[in-house]
């Protein structure tokens, strides 16, 4: 399956954009990608809203989670979708019911069917990418994301 092209401008108008983040699939465990992807937009400015029915009423950084979109009290700018690819498809048509502004699929996450439907009612469509590292990558604070740190290299280290 061909990925598709996002342009930097597309991908920057979206994050610029962009002010509250549903994330559907969000962990409390510090060790899941959804935490790490949450922490990082929330230190950012990113108002973060967790979304996973099985952590209910918990807090994850502090927001208090959600089991649905459609129970988010405010109105969300982005849907993160943390879920498999098949499961893309009823988070999209819930993005489009409470009337997102676009829906942004995690790393190995498609949904084509999905992205056509959201696309036709009028929101932005990001699929297969991860939006930490779009961020970052666009932001220029990749370094900050434990990418060419320098920490590791394999070059010989010359004696002083």
């Amino acid at each position: 399956m061909e990925n598709e092209q996002y342009s930097d401008e597309k991908l920057s108008k979206i994050l610029k954009a962009t002010k509250t983040i549903a994330v559907v699939g969000a962990s409390p465990e510090p060790n899941r990608p959804s935490y790490s992807v949450m922490q990082f937009l929330q230190k950012r400015g990113f108002r973060i809203v967790p979304v996973n029915p099985r952590a209910t009423g918990q807090t994850i950084l502090g927001e208090k989670v959600y089991a649905s979109l459609a129970e988010i009290p405010f109105p969300v700018d982005m849907v993160d979708v943390f879920r498999a690819s098949d499961a893309a498809g009823q988070v999209t048509d819930e993005a489009i019911a409470i009337k997102a502004k676009c829906v942004w699929m995690q790393l190995g996450v498609r949904n084509p069917a999905a992205a056509a439907r959201a696309r036709a009612a009028g929101l932005d469509v990001v699929m297969d990418r991860c939006s930490k590292i779009e961020y970052g990558r666009l932001s220029g604070q990749i370094g900050f994301m434990g990418v060419d740190t320098g920490i590791i290299n394999n070059s010989r280290r010359r004696r002083v």
